[in-house]
């Protein structure tokens, strides 16, 4: 007998269907893989008020792509990045990944496109956080977004 698939494995998978590959990744980032992403929100920077530029951005350089919605958060929030989307005619699809808490709201990936690339996540949005005055004893500095929260907090 050979290392294919035998009767046991076509029964099986007429019964549950077809073995997914890698389910956990499948799970986090959406329905796709980490391989396929583009760029990706967390649920955090999708539910903020201002919208990431680089998504559009990414879509323009990417214009083959779909767009992953995590369909946990109202639709109310995920209609700005909708509004993109359609702007720039990029299919999305709103994602109920039911069972399974996943930190992702965004996904721009290709469908079946393996890319590979290096970094995906955006750095959280410094737009409001670089007009952020700290108090610094008795003088004002500007805070510049994460390193300079952090700076308050280890200086």
């Amino acid at each position: 007998m050979g290392n294919g698939p035998n009767l046991d494995d076509y029964i099986t998978q007429g019964v549950y269907g077809a073995k997914e590959l890698k389910p956990d990744e499948r799970r986090r980032f959406l329905g796709t893989l980490r391989e396929r992403i583009v760029v990706v929100l967390t649920e955090v920077q999708v539910y903020e008020a201002a919208v990431y530029k680089e998504i559009e951005e990414e879509m323009k350089r990417h214009p083959q792509t779909r767009m992953y919605l995590n369909g946990e958060i109202p639709y109310k929030i995920l209609s700005k990045y909708v509004q993109i989307a359609n702007k720039r005619n990029i299919p999305f699809t709103i994602v109920e990944n039911k069972g399974y808490d996943t930190d992702i709201g965004l996904v721009l990936a290709y469908e079946s496109k393996a890319i590979d690339k290096e970094e995906i996540f955006i750095t959280m949005n410094t737009v409001q956080n670089e007009s952020a005055t700290v108090e610094n004893g008795n003088k004002k500095s500007t805070s510049k977004g994460i390193k300079g929260f952090f700076k308050k907090f280890l200086s």
